[in-house]
């Protein structure tokens, strides 16, 4: 999303890499991706050496900024951080951060509790302004995320009984949300996602069923029970089988839809439906097999058996007689 974000606003790259305390002089805003949406990149490092690099990561971006006197920050970062769970609400700019957790949801969170004390440290008249950027599930060309892997399984997994609306929020809202931002001066947090007209004209979160995401990705569903679906992932990724731990799998059954309410006051719009994103993301996984945020190839998908998704996939005898191996 950074390579994305970068290139539709004609931003510059300023390195991690760079040790000079001055690579920030003369930007009037500097963007910083807290959520990069490229699951690839943290599958195989243990969560300790993830988080120590993230917090290490802010408070760095901070002194930089201090230094080369930058006024505004804006930290691209995800409404994951704010949580999700059976029956949740849509969230708001001001919803406050999740405690921590484990799995990739809780790296952000570290990244953003890290990023706030660093700036909460620098004397007041020399702190940037700062704005957190916090767009419901991405979508866009080369975007990696649990929520986009969760599509390359042969089916959709729901939660029986759990009524999950799905809203996207295409790289291209989310830069013009930013742009947003910086032009009118928006500090705290923001949160972005796509909106449609109600029947009143009013501006409300652009949803889709279950039901309508399965017409539009031309995918089929099944559905599992609660305790079915966490206990396995749970014990698949104590094994090793699963990249990601049990809990995340809650970004992709339970609501964490949003309503931009800041950004609509000012005049933004939302130019990509979550009909589109839904079907970029179908476009996208095609060919792609994966298990929970595992990609595998077509021996293995063999292997697993035609049962469909996710848990219920992971379930079969080819799993569990791999899972006891490494015990």
């Amino acid at each position: 999303m950074e390579r994305n974000v970068r290139e539709l606003l004609g931003a510059r790259r300023v390195s991690d890499r760079s040790k000079s305390p001055n690579r920030f002089a003369n930007a009037k805003a500097v963007i910083v991706a807290a959520h990069h949406c490229d699951f690839a990149a943290v599958v195989g490092r243990n969560e300790s050496s993830r988080r120590t690099h993230f917090a290490a990561r802010a408070e760095n971006i901070v002194v930089d900024a201090m230094i080369s006197q930058v006024p505004h920050l804006v930290v691209v970062s995800t409404a994951m951080v704010t949580g999700t769970r059976p029956g949740r609400s849509v969230i708001l700019d001001d919803d406050p951060l999740e405690p921590q957790r484990e799995g990739y949801v809780g790296d952000v969170v570290a990244f953003e509790e890290a990023f706030h004390t660093a700036i909460t440290a620098l004397p007041q008249d020399k702190a940037p302004h700062v704005t957190v950027v916090r767009p419901t599930a991405v979508v866009g060309p080369d975007i990696d995320t649990l929520v986009t892997r969760h599509f390359e399984a042969p089916r959709v997994l729901s939660i029986r009984g759990e009524h999950k609306p799905w809203q996207f929020a295409h790289v291209k809202d989310v830069a013009s949300a930013i742009e947003v931002v910086i032009r009118e001066r928006i500090y705290g947090s923001v949160v972005v996602g796509a909106v449609r007209q109600d029947e009143h004209g009013t501006l409300i979160p652009d949803q889709l069923c279950m039901q309508e995401l399965l017409a539009v990705t031309g995918m089929r569903g099944i559905e599992v029970t609660k305790d079915m679906a966490f206990s396995t992932a749970h014990r698949l990724h104590r094994f090793g089988v699963l990249p990601a731990p049990a809990r995340d799998l809650e970004m992709a059954v339970y609501p964490w839809s949003v309503n931009p309410i800041k950004l609509v006051e000012h005049g933004w719009r939302s130019q990509v439906s979550s009909e589109q994103c839904a079907q970029e993301i179908a476009e996208q996984v095609r060919g792609r097999i994966g298990v929970a945020g595992r990609r595998v190839g077509h021996r293995d998908a063999a292997a697993l058996g035609a049962a469909g998704a996710a848990v219920a996939l992971l379930s079969t005898a080819a799993i569990w007689r791999q899972a006891r191996g490494r015990s």
